[in-house]
């Protein structure tokens, strides 16, 4: 072997390790992969007690989306084979994970977005079946060791801050902000039906603004129990919509259905508005791979359908939850001509 043979042979053995090495680098991208689904429909995931149930029948799956954990760091080769895979998609981190979060920390957060995406559910299902559902002020997390760790619980009806009555989360803010930091506030709230009275102490945020450690949401008051049992292994707020689908369909006689294999996302308030979720061509193309003939995708994620792998699965645009009920009933029967689409091409 000639010294210029030798050399070029070294040069080329040290790209291939730097091109190596470069393939490992972490990049600052997630990936987006089609999910698990699961029938909202299925045995015991929707239980009522109080009110009339009724057979259904058809498959009616929330769909889901997996992505990187926030405790894994993307590297450029994995990236690369998810960008040439039609299934899955790339997003920017920062767009999807706080700089410092844990995957702890997502797993709760999504924990309570799962729970309060129940909550909206059954207002609007309720709703749409004539009950009354008053609106409620609630406390949706507490801070650990913070001065309401330990005297303020998560699902704390908030009824009056220093005397005042509250009736929106933001009339709770206000009081407290009302205060200089480490003053004390006064909280009457209903725990487990009953009402009680707590002190709590007020500390600097990092704004400057008086803080007790606790969040507050729009809850409801039930006329009817309603239990929603989903593995613990989905969370976020997307599933919404289908929950309330199925908890309308499981509260009205007849099967909406009819047997038709449906599949959906949506976030939904309790007022049955449906707005746009992260990551709907991954869950179109589960969807398709799964045989469902009907998806019922947020308007406002429209846009975001052009291009989704969905087969000969129709993709139906709905902007609440009666437009969902209205277009399964209308795919029920086999009239789906005039249904709202999302262009998928």
């Amino acid at each position: 072997m000639t010294r210029r043979t030798a050399t070029l042979a070294f040069a080329g053995a040290i790209l291939v390790v730097l091109v190596a090495v470069a393939a490992l680098l972490p990049v600052p991208y997630v990936v987006y992969s089609p999910g698990p689904m699961e029938n909202a429909l299925g045995d015991e995931v929707i239980s009522v007690q109080g009110a009339e149930t009724f057979e259904t029948d058809g498959v009616l799956n929330l769909t889901t989306v997996g992505v990187t954990p926030a405790d894994a760091r993307l590297d450029l080769l994995s990236a690369m084979q998810a960008w040439v895979d039609p299934n899955r998609a790339i997003v920017p981190r920062d767009l999807v994970y706080g700089p410092d979060e844990t995957t702890d920390e997502v797993r709760e957060q999504n924990a309570r977005y799962m729970q309060r995406s129940q909550d909206s559910a059954k207002a609007a299902a309720l709703r749409q079946l004539g009950y009354d559902v008053p609106e409620t002020v609630v406390i949706e997390m507490v801070v650990d060791d913070s001065p309401a760790d330990g005297t303020l619980e998560p699902g704390d009806i908030v009824e009056e801050v220093d005397g005042e009555p509250v009736t929106t989360p933001q009339d709770v803010v206000n009081a407290v902000r009302a205060h200089e930091p480490g003053e004390t506030v006064e909280v009457v709230v209903r725990r487990g039906g009953e009402p009680m009275t707590v002190t709590v102490d007020t500390v600097e945020s990092d704004e400057g603004h008086a803080q007790v450690g606790a969040g507050v949401g729009v809850g409801f008051e039930f006329p009817v129990e309603i239990e929603v049992n989903i593995s613990e292994r989905i969370g976020g707020p997307s599933a919404g919509m289908v929950f309330a689908l199925a908890i309308y369909d499981t509260m009205t006689p007849g099967a909406m259905l009819e047997g038709l294999r449906v599949a959906g996302t949506g976030e939904i308030n309790g007022s049955g508005e449906v707005g746009a979720i992260g990551g709907i061509q991954q869950k179109i193309a589960a969807a398709a791979d799964d045989d469902i003939e009907l998806f019922l995708a947020p308007e406002s994620n429209c846009d975001d359908v052009v291009g989704a792998r969905n087969g000969d699965m129709q993709v139906v645009s709905i902007e609440t939850l009666d437009d969902a009920i209205e277009a399964v009933e209308a795919a029920a029967s086999g009239v789906t001509d005039e249904l709202p689409s999302c262009p998928v091409s």
